[in-house]
C-alpha cells in the first residue's frame, strides 16, 4: 500500500501542491483563500483564492497519522486499529494465539459435521437411499455403512420390513353401486408393504395416498360387476381376491415398489333405510338352501337304499338261474315269514274241531278300540 502511494506521489497526483480553483486561478482575498498552503492560513489551504482543489492531497498538518490519535482519527479507524491489534495506546480485541484458536474450533465443528452425515446405521428392517446432489445413486443394506458427507451425500430411511394397513371408509356410510342397480355399503382395509426403496421414494410422490385412490379405485370397479347377494353372501371372497389382483396390476405400471399383502372385507350390508328387508330375504335364502340340502340327503338314501336292493336282486336271479325250483321255494317261505311276522296269528291243529276264539283277545286292537269307544 506504501509502495502504491508512493508511486501515486511519483506520479503527481497525490503532491502537496498549492490549491487551485476548479474554475481556473483566482485571486482571490486574503482573508478567505489566502493562505501560505501549511494548512494554517484559511480554509482554502492555497495560496490563490476560491476553493480547494478537491483532487489534492490534503496538506501536510491535517493529514490523519496512521496508528497515532490525533487530528482527522475517526472512530472508524479506531475499531480498525482495535481488531488489527495496531498501535496509538488502542488494546485489540483478538487474544494472543486467536488466529490458531479459531482454526482449531472451525476444524473440530468440521470433523463432527463429518462424522454425523458421513456414518449411517441401517436397521435389519430398513434400507437406505443415496442420493448425491440430489441424484439417486444407490441403496445402503443394513448394517453401518459410510457415505460421502452432507451435502455432498445425503440418506434416506425407509421401512420395508413393517406391513402398512389403510381402512375405508375412515368414516361414515362407503356406498358402492353394484351390477344389478342395487346399493352396497361397504367397509374393507387393505395391508401393504414396500418391496423397492427407490421406487417407492422417487416414482410416486405420495406412496399412501396413491394406495388409497388405487384401493378405492379397484373396488368400485369390481362391485360394479357383482350382484348385491355376491356382495353381501357368498361372494366376498372373490371380490377381495379381485381387488387385490387389480390393486397390484395398476401399482406395478406405476413402478411404486409396493406390494398388497392382502385385501379384507369387513362389512357388506344394504344400505340402513333397506336393511330390515334384505335380512328378511337374506333369511328366506338361507332357508330355501337348508330345503334343498335336506332334499338332496333324502334323494341320496333312497338311492343308495335302491341301489342295494338292485344289487340284492341280482345275487337271487342267479341263484334261480341255477336251481329255479329251490330258489322259488325258498323265496316263498322267506316272503311268508316276513308277511305272517307282522299279524296276529291262531294255529289250530286238531282237524275237525271248532275252538272258542276270543275275537278281542285275537284282535287286541279292536279291544282298543271298543274300550276307547266305551270311554
Amino acid at each position: 500500500m506504501a509502495n502504491l502511494i508512493n508511486w501515486l506521489n511519483k506520479a503527481g497526483i497525490w503532491q502537496n501542491e498549492a490549491p487551485k480553483s476548479p474554475w481556473g486561478a483566482g485571486g482571490g482575498s486574503s482573508g478567505n483563500g489566502g493562505g501560505s498552503g501549511d494548512g494554517k492560513g484559511g480554509s482554502g489551504g492555497g495560496s490563490g483564492g476560491g476553493p480547494r482543489n478537491p483532487w489534492s492531497f490534503p496538506p501536510e498538518g491535517r493529514r490523519p497519522r496512521p496508528g497515532g490519535g490525533g487530528g482527522g482519527n475517526g472512530p472508524f479507524e479506531d475499531i480498525l486499529r482495535r481488531i488489527g491489534g495496531g498501535g496509538g495506546g488502542g488494546s485489540s480485541l483478538v487474544p494472543p494465539g486467536g488466529a490458531k484458536l479459531w482454526s482449531l474450533v472451525v476444524a473440530g465443528l468440521l470433523l463432527v459435521w463429518v462424522i454425523f452425515t458421513s456414518f449411517h446405521t441401517i436397521g435389519p428392517r430398513e434400507r437406505g437411499v443415496v442420493t448425491t446432489l440430489g441424484r439417486y445413486s444407490g441403496v445402503l443394506e443394513p448394517g453401518v455403512k459410510l457415505t460421502l458427507p452432507f451435502p455432498l451425500q445425503a440418506v434416506e430411511t425407509v421401512d420395508v420390513g413393517s406391513v402398512r394397513t389403510e381402512k375405508f371408509p375412515e368414516n361414515g356410510v362407503n356406498l358402492m353401486l353394484t351390477g344389478d342397480q342395487n346399493i352396497v355399503d361397504l367397509a374393507y382395509s387393505v395391508n401393504w408393504y414396500i418391496t423397492d426403496a427407490a421406487d417407492y421414494s422417487f416414482q410416486i410422490k405420495d406412496p399412501k395416498e396413491t394406495v388409497k385412490d388405487t384401493a378405492e379405485s379397484a373396488m368400485r370397479a369390481v362391485i360394479a360387476t357383482t350382484t348385491l347377494n355376491e356382495a353381501i353372501g357368498e361372494g366376498q371372497g372373490r371380490i377381495s381376491a379381485e381387488v387385490q389382483a387389480a390393486m397390484q396390476k395398476i401399482l406395478d405400471e406405476y413402478h411404486s415398489g409396493i406390494r398388497i399383502q392382502s385385501v379384507a372385507l369387513t362389512k357388506a350390508t344394504a344400505p340402513e333405510q333397506a336393511d330390515d328387508a334384505f335380512k328378511a330375504v337374506q333369511a328366506a335364502q338361507q332357508g330355501a338352501q337348508s330345503a334343498r340340502n335336506n332334499a338332496n340327503g333324502y334323494a341320496q338314501q333312497v338311492i343308495a337304499i335302491a341301489q342295494g336292493e338292485a344289487a340284492e336282486f341280482d345275487k337271487i336271479y342267479e341263484q334261480y338261474k341255477t336251481a329255479p325250483e329251490v330258489t322259488r321255494r325258498r323265496l316263498y317261505y322267506e316272503t311268508m315269514e316276513q308277511v305272517l311276522s307282522k299279524t296276529n296269528k291262531t294255529i289250530v291243529e286238531a282237524p275237525g274241531v271248532t275252538p272258542y276264539l276270543p275275537l278281542p283277545g285275537v284282535r287286541p286292537d279292536a279291544g282298543k278300540t271298543q274300550s276307547g269307544d266305551q270311554k
